[in-house]
């Protein structure tokens, strides 16, 4: 299972870069100056990108608009001067000494005209992308209703966004949605932004701040054919601002608030949101260039209040449950059934020298929970996020470029998993060396996390209650003043009693068994807190996680060696190091833990029929050391009639099981969550007098009703579970077919899309009981069999947390006699009305079309109907913008580990109004995100959010 750890290759970087420093192209030095103006105003524009078709250099306007730029090449040459919000303008120079060169550059007001590079790994017109394809640029992020522009992306056509905290969200496109969704990938300057023993991209807690986002681009649907693992749901890109294009200071600070309104255990009146971040870049003779970013954020966080109870039902028709097991409740997961206490010695000696002997046969066969503690008492809202950005690029040649990037994020927040995560001062690092020309890449670039110290909520609550008072005390107390609650309310001995009698009953025992708990606010309750925090999980809740992601990658494009055709190929190698010291996986001292995967992909494309046809093929081989290897292959074909798009694609994906799906061992309370590796299943022996926790939950269900534990017609619902195949990678194959085109004088926008993806070996998880002993489902058992139910049976009804004994276990598994499939639909739409104003909106659709074993966690977590509509105008006037979005989905089903249950339909506003004051390069902004406050969960076990009203104030160097 372990194995030596793999260095960065860096020594093929440093044989390319000796190799382009000698190499460089011998001519002339071409000399070019000039202005770019707007073309209406004739005023200058500061920050236009001027860019060398074909190589790296460049370099951008002044504050008045002028450039210089010295080429090592004869004439001729071409110039592209983009800036964001105008349409781009090529100039061929002919001339050595080509100087007063005039550029007049008109604002962009026809739709359609982005250029986008994640769909191919090339650069190519939105328009005719061959799958469906989302962009936001630096206009787009600036005028977003959305308090943060990173929360804007739910605006897109086909995204989910799940809020985990304040500063925590995570993306997700067609179904199969989760709060660490390990089916997207994401992607900050080509840097996937996993954390290495999670598997999912951690939100924008490590990205870059609104100041220095260029773009972000976002497929949805599957996309490893050209990026490998788990890009199986869909990709996010987002691009940096280069130092060379975006020079200057910068700088923005956003006040906000949030809690309105507050609920039953949350604050009672708003709490203030702080945000802020400057950003300063610098170019030597386009030679060399830096930049650095530093922002930060604080919050009071949304609060889990939900007291849903996840046990749905009281047994034998109480009026409450005494099993309880609340959604955000931490220390009520521990529960036991009481009757089984009813075979114990010491019970029977207490309750003869008590005098109540005669009530053992009233005991019930009852499921009764620890008396938990609120989540607010146990989870540190107070959010924050620390983040320091920076780069320093060297251009090498006139072909090549050098770069060193630095992403630092740092903070706390919470995160809903298998249970309630408090990421308290966690931290998250990458390095980044890569070099790059105009058709090619090669980037290394390392990972590394640090849990800080972040805990599990829900056993901070579990190790408290038990160091106060152990499990055995509590429910021999609780048992033993159960009796005597009957006895003193004159119930006959060895009978139940009536209901009410019950109930009184489980009031008085949980009362005086909690006598002297330790209090939320109490001394002693808080430096128990810092003690169980402070304590490594299983003895305490803290987590000890560094682990790593070591990655080298790079593409060739022979665009400049081939003519007929486009060709690219690639090549990825990782490796994984976890590193969490015994408390996610077994790594314990001795028993280290690496995971490596390497991966090769080639593409080609061609037009025909007059260039009206574009076929793409593409594909990919990815081997990951545990499981066999995995082709992925992508043919697609676009074709264009004027402005017109059709496209038709069939690609196919994958997804490796992540690092915890393979190696996870956690006791999570509920469960112990074991890796689908066959090593865990064998080291636990997960099989032996195990049953499905589906029917235990029926079984339980039945004695609750009022059954015995051991009836045959109880023990029949019980059914074995049986051993479960070797864990492999799940694939999709997915069929889109899309639309994409302008009309009305290239005013109005159609995107339509349709998906139809069928998955196979699809992974899922499932849980086990296992009893002490056999156990004889069923009728016709013999006497002996019976008694053995006797013994056995009964324990069925509990889960057993303490470490080293449990009984339940959770893990991964593929569905590998049904396919599951699920299909959707897309339109979205933009028009530009006159005097600026423009309109657009979305509708997304996305449906399940597989019915499986309820015993298995698919977990598809979509609304069905989903719908976003934005207006606005960023000219209302020569200063004055305004930006409105809505938002609406329908209600859904929520299935995860944590907690299942009905997310409720929801709407709600996102709106914003901005000034610019021209003569301070300053914006001021004020707005809000569901501005009316309507409260809302995103997903079940989620917290409850509200409003943020916000004012922000930028300052930029380059606004023109």
């Amino acid at each position: 299972m372990s194995m030596q750890s793999i260095n960065h290759p860096r020594s093929y970087l440093t044989l390319i870069v000796l190799f382009l420093v000698g190499f460089q192209a011998v001519g002339q030095v071409t000399t070019i100056s000039g202005k770019v103006v707007e073309s209406n105003s004739n005023d200058p524009l500061i920050g236009v990108n001027i860019l060398v078709k074909g190589k790296v250099l460049g370099t951008i306007t002044d504050m008045n608009g002028e450039f210089n730029l010295r080429v090592n090449q004869d004439p001729p040459l071409t110039l592209v001067f983009s800036m964001v919000g105008f349409a781009s303008q090529e100039q061929v120079v002919t001339e050595n000494n080509a100087t007063g060169i005039s550029i007049q550059l008109e604002e962009q007001m026809f739709l359609g005209q982005e250029v986008v590079v994640s769909a191919s790994r090339v650069e190519e017109s939105i328009l005719q992308s061959p799958v469906s394809i989302e962009k936001m640029d630096i206009l787009a992020v600036r005028e977003t209703a959305s308090d943060t522009y990173y929360k804007a992306i739910a605006n897109l056509k086909g995204v989910d966004v799940t809020t985990s905290s304040v500063n925590f969200q995570i993306l997700n496109a067609r179904g199969f949605n989760s709060t660490g969704n390990t089916r997207f990938v994401q992607l900050t300057d080509g840097m996937d932004t996993q954390a290495p023993a999670l598997n999912f991209p951690i939100g924008n807690l490590n990205g870059p701040s609104e100041l220095d986002v260029e773009s972000l681009e976002l497929i949805p649907g599957a996309s490893s054919a050209l990026y490998g693992p788990n890009a199986f749901n869909g990709i996010l890109l987002v691009n940096s601002k280069s130092p060379f294009d975006y020079q200057g200071v910068s700088a923005f600070y956003k006040q906000g608030f949030n809690h309105f309104g507050g609920r039953p255990g949350e604050p009672q009146s708003p709490q203030p949101m702080y945000e802020g971040a400057i950003r300063y870049a610098h170019a030597f003779n386009n030679k060399v260039a830096f930049k650095i970013n530093a922002s930060f954020m604080e919050a009071e966080d949304w609060y889990g209040t939900d007291r849903t109870d996840l046990n749905r039902e009281a047994q034998g028709g109480l009026p409450f449950n005494p099993g309880e097991n609340l959604v955000h409740v931490f220390g009520d997961e521990v529960s036991n059934n009481i009757g089984l206490l009813r075979n114990v010695g010491a019970i029977q000696t207490q309750a003869n020298a008590l005098g109540i002997g005669g009530y053992i046969g009233s005991i019930p066969d009852q499921i009764v929970s620890r008396t938990g503690y609120d989540e607010r008492n146990l989870v540190d809202y107070g959010a924050k996020n620390y983040k320091l950005n920076g780069a320093l690029h060297y251009r090498i040649t006139d072909r090549a470029e050098l770069s060193y990037t630095l992403n630092y994020g740092s903070g706390t927040s919470v995160y809903t998993g298998a249970q309630r995560y408090s990421l308290n001062n966690f931290n998250i690092t990458q390095h980044k060396l890569e070099l790059r020309g105009d058709n090619f890449f090669l980037r290394t670039y390392t990972t590394r996390e640090n849990s800080g110290d972040s805990y599990i909520a829900d056993l901070t609550g579990v190790n408290i209650n038990d160091a106060w008072k152990g499990n055995s005390q509590w429910f021999g107390e609780y048992t033993l003043n159960y009796m005597g609650a009957l006895a003193m309310q004159q119930v006959a001995p060895g009978t139940m009693g009536s209901i009410q009698q019950q109930a009184t009953a489980h009031q008085i025992a949980r009362s005086q068994a909690d006598i002297g708990r330790y209090e939320p606010g109490s001394a002693a309750f808080d430096a128990e807190t810092r003690t169980v925090r402070g304590v490594e999980i299983p003895a305490g809740s803290l987590f000890n996680d560094r682990s790593r992601m070591n990655m080298v990658e790079g593409q060739y494009d022979f665009k400049n060696e081939i003519d007929f055709m486009d060709l690219q190929v690639g090549g990825s190698y990782r490796v994984y190091e976890l590193r969490s010291n015994g408390t996610i996986f077994a790594d314990v001292e001795g028993n280290e833990i690496t995971i490596q995967e390497l991966g090769a992909f080639a593409q080609g494309s061609k037009r025909v029929l007059q260039d009206k046809l574009k076929i793409t093929g593409s594909i990919r081989y990815d081997k990951n050391e545990n499981f066999e290897g995995q082709f992925s292959p992508r043919i697609s074909g676009v074709y264009t009639e004027g402005n017109s798009n059709f496209r038709l694609s069939y690609q196919t994906g994958f997804r490796m099981p992540t690092t915890q799906a393979q190696h996870i061992d956690l006791n999570v309370v509920s469960a112990r969550l074991i890796g689908g590796l066959p090593f865990y299943r064998e080291k636990y022996r997960i099989y032996d007098n195990a049953f499905t926790l589906g029917s235990v939950q029926q079984y339980t269900a039945a004695v609750g009703a009022g059954a015995s534990p051991v009836a045959p017609e109880a023990t029949a619902l019980l059914q074995v579970a049986e051993p479960l195949p070797d864990l492999r990678p799940e694939q999709v194959r997915s069929t889109e077919v899309g639309y994409k085109g302008l009309l009305n004088n290239n005013r109005l926008l159609i995107d339509l899309a349709y998906y139809y993806n069928d998955y196979s070996d699809f992974i899922a998880q499932t849980a086990v009981r296992k009893a002490p002993g056999p156990v004889y489902p069923g009728a016709g058992m013999t006497t002996d069999q019976g008694a053995i139910n006797a013994i056995n049976a009964p324990s069925l009804l509990t889960p057993i947390t303490t470490p080293g004994q449990e009984n339940t276990f959770q893990t991964y598994t593929n569905i590998i006699d049904e396919n599951v499939k699920a299909h959707g639909a897309a339109i979205g739409i933009t028009y530009n009305l006159p005097k600026n104003y423009s309109i657009s909106g979305n509708y997304n659709y996305n449906k399940l079309l597989t019915d499986l074993d309820p015993n298995l966690l698919l977990g598809f977590n979509t609304p069905e109907h989903k719908t976003n509509i934005m207006f606005g105008n960023r000219k209302l006037t020569q200063n004055l913008g305004f930006n409105v979005a809505y938002r609406y989905q329908t209600g859904f089903y929520w299935e995860s580990t944590f907690a299942v249950g009905d997310v409720p339909e929801f709407h709600n506003v996102d709106a914003q109004v901005s000034y610019k004051v021209s003569n301070l390069k300053t914006i001021v902004k004020l707005g809000g995100s569901n501005i009316f406050n309507n409260r809302y969960i995103m997903n079940f076990g989620g917290p409850t959010l509200g409003a943020i009203y916000y004012l922000s104030i930028t300052f930029d160097e380059l606004l023109n």
